[in-house]
């Protein structure tokens, strides 16, 4: 076990986001690049000196490697954030614990909903594994339908601030999505709930969303053995889609750029949620793509017999050009614009921030991006045949 605690001064103040300030920070080792979270340790001044947590960074970790305030100099005695009557603890048992108050509590209006609820009545809920899918899922149910309204809920499998995400923030402030719903240790949320069932819930009967989105914040944890990752909790919640009469639309991690042949076409990580972990039956969406490596991937999934677990569903013809993604369904002769955004040169639209996974952009790893826009897209269909 290992925690690295270092006193810093503030040089800087970068910038703000949701609750988060950006700041650069001077320690005896020179100047770095910090995360202060406004609500947990206060708002913060240039000036200030702060005690940081930059045990990732140490460690050099990609996935949550940036210095993090864990206390301001002076403020000790604040107190802070909103004072609900909230009694759910978050990052309980921790120095950091606080208390939220969730939608399932008698002190909440929603409280009588919970037990009320009878059925998700198959609101297509889109799941997948890394918090870079959202975009592009997101981005295509908008386009097929952009009268569609739509929950994100994240889960505790990453970063547990959803205020840590700048596509949160992107999509919140576009209006792409009615809301957000936090469960487990996971925070931030406009609803706060204890579990996947309960967070499902509020999606549906609180924000009133026709589909909802599940995946775990910025970061994952891998440790290259079959069932040591942070994303097997796909099958659990594709379990709880189910039990709760909802329809799950899974979206496999696929690529082609990647160097570890664990993750070489379909993820390994994919194979054992569908293959080993789920018990019940999921909607994968699997894009057309170039000939060879749509056979390399369906016969990943022949080999794992996923198909006799599961609905495998091919999506149309699908074809990239330059920076966007353009959907063609063979059923229903209809295209799906470039994702929202600025023109390029060429006339299209792309993404007004960077979409990445793994440190590859869209140029270097389209199948990644096209099997989360098909899924978005599929899952809109979902919802109109059901109407």
């Amino acid at each position: 076990m290992l925690i690295s605690l270092k006193k810093a001064r503030v040089k800087q103040i970068v910038g703000k986001y949701n609750n988060c300030t950006e700041i650069i920070v001077a320690t005896p080792d020179g100047e770095s690049k910090a995360v202060n979270y406004d609500f947990l340790a206060g708002e913060v001044k240039e000036g200030d000196e702060v005690v940081i947590n930059t045990t990732a960074v140490d460690l050099k970790l990609g996935s949550g490697g940036v210095h993090f305030v864990v206390s301001i100099s002076g403020r000790e005695s604040e107190t802070l954030g909103s004072q609900g009557k909230g009694h759910i603890m978050k990052l309980r048992y921790t120095p950091l614990q606080f208390s939220v108050l969730c939608a399932e509590e008698q002190q909440s209006p929603y409280h009588e909903i919970f037990d009320s609820f009878k059925s998700l009545n198959s609101m297509p809920v889109i799941i997948g594994e890394l918090h870079s899918m959202l975009l592009p899922a997101v981005f295509n149910v908008k386009r097929r339908n952009p009268k569609l309204r739509i929950s994100y809920i994240m889960t505790d499998g990453g970063a547990l601030p959803l205020d840590f995400s700048r596509s949160v923030s992107y999509l919140k402030q576009s209006g792409l999505i009615e809301g957000t719903i936090t469960y487990g240790q996971a925070f931030g949320g406009d609803l706060e709930t204890v579990n996947i069932y309960t967070a499902l819930i509020a999606a549906r009967e609180i924000q009133k969303s026709d589909i909802a989105v599940v995946t775990m914040g910025p970061g994952i944890t891998g440790t290259g053995t079959r069932f040591g990752f942070s994303g097997i909790e796909q099958g659990p919640i594709i379990d709880a889609v189910n039990t709760l009469g909802g329809c799950p639309v899974f979206i496999p991690r696929i690529s082609f750029a990647e160097k570890r042949s664990r993750h070489f076409g379909l993820s390994h990580h994919s194979i054992t949620v569908l293959a080993r972990i789920s018990k019940t039956r999921a909607c994968v969406v699997v894009p057309h793509m170039d000939e060879s490596k749509f056979e390399y991937v369906m016969s990943q999934i022949k080999q794992n017999k996923i198909e006799r677990q599961h609905t495998v569903a091919v999506v149309g013809e699908i074809k990239a050009v330059m920076e966007n993604i353009t959907f063609y369904d063979n059923n229903r002769l209809g295209d799906i614009p470039p994702f929202p955004g600025r023109e390029t040169s060429e006339g299209g639209g792309i993404s007004p921030i960077k979409m990445t996974t793994m440190g590859r952009d869209i140029k270097e790893d389209p199948e990644f991006f096209l099997t989360a826009g098909a899924a978005g897209y599929y899952a809109a269909g979902l919802f109109e045949d059901r109407r």
